[in-house]
C-alpha cells in the first residue's frame, strides 16, 4: 500500500477502535488508538503471513506478540481488516461468549492470537521463545513483539532483554509504545524509566528510535530493523507515540488508558475520524 492508503487504513482502525470500547463500555481506547499507525504498518507493509491458512505453530511466516494485551481493541480491528476473521465480528467485542475478549486469549481460537496476553511483562519472552523455535527449525522468519513503556516496571522484561543478547536471539525485533503514561498517571511520575535508549544498548541490544505516528518514518524504521536482523544482536525500537491519537479530548493525558467513551463523546470521537472504509 502507498502511505496515504495506509493512513486512511489507520484511520478507519481508529474508528473501531472507539465504537468497539463504546459499544461495550469497556476496555482501553488510549494506548489503542496511539498504536493504530504502528498495526497498520506491520500488517500492510512488514509482516508475512497468511491469514487464509492460520495455524497455531506458524512456521514458514512472521510471528507478532502483543503484551500489553490491554490494547487488544487495535489488533483486533487489524486482523479484521487484514482477512484473518469477518469485520462483522467486531460488534461482539467484550461480549459474553465472544472471541474478542478484553485481553488477547486463545481459548476459542481466534485466527491471529498465539498466545494470552495482557498479564504484564511476558511478552518479550514469549517471542524469545518463538525466536529459538524459529532457529532451530531452519526457518528464517522473523519475530516481532509490542511491549508498553510502563509495562518495563515489570522485571521479567530485563530478564528476557539480559537473555536475548546473551544467547544472540538476533531474528527478534521489539517495539515498545513509549507514551509517556500509564493507567495511574505519567510514567516518569509512577516509576522513572531513565534513559532507555542506553539501557537497552548496555544489554546488549541495537536500538532505533522512531516516530510512531508518522507513517512514512515507521515504515522506513521498521524495514531498517529487520535489515539489522541475524547479525548477532536483539533489535528494540523506541516508539514515540501519543495516547489517544486522533481524537483530540484522549490525547495529552492518562485519563484514556482504560475508560470508554459515552454516547456524545463518542460521536465527537468519529467526528475527527472521517470514514474511509465501511464502518462494521
Amino acid at each position: 500500500m502507498e502511505i496515504k492508503e495506509l493512513e486512511k487504513l489507520a484511520t478507519q482502525t481508529r474508528r473501531d477502535i472507539v465504537r468497539m470500547v463504546a459499544s461495550a463500555s469497556s476496555g482501553h481506547p488510549g494506548g489503542s488508538l496511539g498504536c493504530a499507525d504502528y498495526f497498520t504498518i506491520m500488517y500492510h507493509g512488514i509482516l508475512n503471513y497468511r491469514p487464509d491458512q492460520f495455524t497455531m505453530d506458524g512456521k514458514g511466516e512472521d510471528l507478532f506478540f502483543l503484551s500489553n494485551g490491554h490494547i487488544s481493541p487495535v489488533w483486533y480491528s487489524t486482523l479484521a481488516r487484514a482477512g484473518f476473521f469477518p469485520i462483522e465480528e467486531l460488534k461482539t467485542f467484550r461480549q459474553i461468549n465472544s472471541r474478542l475478549q478484553g485481553h488477547p486469549s486463545t481459548d476459542k481460537g481466534l485466527p491471529g492470537i498465539r498466545a494470552a496476553s495482557g498479564s504484564l511483562g511476558q511478552g518479550l519472552s514469549m517471542g524469545i521463545g518463538a525466536a529459538e523455535t524459529k532457529k532451530m527449525n531452519g526457518d528464517e522468519h522473523l519475530i516481532f513483539t509490542l511491549h508498553g513503556d510502563g509495562e518495563l516496571q515489570e522485571g521479567q522484561i530485563w530478564e528476557a532483554a539480559l537473555y536475548a543478547a546473551a544467547h544472540k536471539v538476533d531474528n527478534l525485533i521489539a517495539t515498545i509504545d513509549y507514551n509517556g503514561r500509564q493507567i495511574d498517571g505519567d510514567v516518569e511520575d509512577v516509576l522513572s524509566l531513565g534513559d532507555l535508549e542506553a539501557k537497552w544498548q548496555a544489554f546488549g541490544w541495537e536500538t532505533l528510535t522512531v516516530d510512531g505516528n508518522n507513517m512514512s518514518e515507521l515504515l522506513q524504521t521498521l524495514n531498517q530493523a529487520k535489515e539489522m536482523t541475524g547479525q548477532g544482536k536483539p533489535i528494540m525500537l523506541l516508539m514515540k507515540t501519543e495516547m489517544g491519537q486522533g481524537v483530540d479530548y484522549m490525547m495529552g493525558t492518562h485519563k484514556w488508558h482504560g475508560a470508554a467513551p459515552n454516547e456524545e463523546q463518542l460521536e465527537s470521537a468519529l467526528h475527527q475520524l472521517e470514514e474511509t472504509l465501511v464502518d462494521y
